[in-house]
C-alpha cells in the first residue's frame, strides 16, 4: 500500500519543467475558463531548495465559487481529486497521487482569487529566489520538521508559520 508520509529530497533542477509541463495540462483542460493567472508556487519554485517533491500550482480565478462549480470535473482527467470538505472556504484544492489513488503525491493545485493568498504565496516565493540564505534556513528548518512530522501534515505546516510570517514581513520590506 502507498504511503501519505512527508518525503523531503534534495532539489531537483527538473520540478520547473515539470510545472511548465502540467501548467500546459492545465491550460488546455480549462481553456474554456476564465482563469487569470497560473503559477509555480511552493518550495519547488525555488531553484536549489530541497523541498517535498509535490508541484504546488496556484490558478487565480475571479470567482472561485464558479470554479467550484466545474473545476474538479474539469481537472479529473488530468487525475486530480478535489478535496471537497476543505476548511478554507476561499480556495479550491486538488491532489494528484494521494494514496489511495496514486503512489504517492505529486502535484498541488490551489485555485484562488487575487488577493492576499496569492499575493504571499508569490512574495514569498520571490523572497526566497533572492535571497539563497534565507532558503537554506528555510530547507532547514523543514528538513527537522519533516522527520519530527513526518506523518502528519498539519504539525509539519504549523511548524513554519513563524519562519513564513518572518519572511513575509521582510519581503512586505523589499
Amino acid at each position: 500500500m502507498a504511503s501519505d508520509r512527508i518525503e523531503f529530497v534534495d532539489p531537483d533542477p527538473q520540478w520547473s519543467a515539470q510545472f511548465e509541463a502540467e501548467k500546459c495540462r492545465i491550460a488546455e483542460t480549462l481553456a474554456d475558463e476564465t482563469v487569470l493567472a497560473i503559477e509555480h508556487v511552493g518550495s519547488t519554485a525555488v531553484p536549489g531548495l530541497a523541498a517535498k517533491p509535490i508541484i504546488d500550482i496556484m490558478i487565480a480565478v475571479p470567482s472561485v465559487e464558479q470554479a467550484r462549480g466545474r473545476f474538479p470535473e474539469a481537472l479529473k482527467p488530468l487525475d486530480y481529486v478535489f478535496w471537497a470538505d476543505n476548511p478554507d472556504a476561499d480556495r479550491l484544492f486538488f491532489v494528484k497521487g494521494m494514496p489511495p489513488f496514486g503512489e504517492r503525491r505529486t502535484h498541488h493545485v490551489h485555485v484562488c482569487e487575487p488577493g492576499p493568498l496569492m499575493t504571499d504565496r508569490l512574495a514569498f516565493r520571490d523572497h526566497l529566489r533572492a535571497h539563497p540564505d534565507e532558503a537554506r534556513r528555510y530547507a532547514d528548518l523543514k528538513a527537522e520538521l519533516s522527520r519530527r512530522h513526518g506523518d502528519d501534515r498539519e504539525a509539519y505546516t504549523r511548524g513554519k508559520d513563524d519562519f513564513v510570517a518572518r519572511i513575509l514581513a521582510l519581503a512586505g520590506a523589499d
